[in-house]
């Protein structure tokens, strides 16, 4: 079986975000896979995804104070420039952390880890909404 949705998420504040809920609400097929495979892309050049802790927000703000610190705004040998001081630094870190995650599921479940959480990583200051294409594969339960 093979299913693709896209979903809208609102405009978000430039940092990390868990997302996991959204994609769960937006797949209840999920509930019927017995074995299979969620994969999440970001239809965005200057935002990204990632998996990692989501139950202490200190993490989430850790990640946006290193890849601020990693990734400076206003280099000198930036010449993509025109949309902003935020812009080129927002496509540099949405090229490290990744464009897309891929989840396990098994008996209607995502296979997280009990601390993981899928993460959108805002890079912008002043973004719109983020488009996300999800495709499942998996066998049914009693297929």
């Amino acid at each position: 079986m093979w299913l693709q949705k896209s979903i809208s998420l609102k405009a978000k504040p430039r940092g990390f975000h868990i997302i996991t809920d959204d994609i769960v609400r937006a797949l209840p097929e999920i509930a019927s896979i017995d074995v299979g495979l969620l994969h999440v892309f970001i239809k965005h050049s200057s935002a990204s995804l990632t998996i990692n802790e989501n139950a202490d927000p200190t993490v989430r703000q850790d990640f946006e104070s290193y890849f601020n610190h990693s990734v400076k705004e206003n280099e000198p040998y930036y010449r993509h420039t025109y949309e902003g001081s935020d812009d080129m630094p927002a496509h540099l870190k949405a090229s490290l952390l990744g464009s897309s995650v891929s989840i396990p599921i098994a008996a209607g479940e995502l296979l997280l880890g009990t601390w993981q959480g899928v993460y959108l990583g805002e890079h912008r200051n002043y973004a719109g909404g983020r488009e996300l294409v999800l495709t499942l594969q998996g066998q049914r339960v009693g297929a």
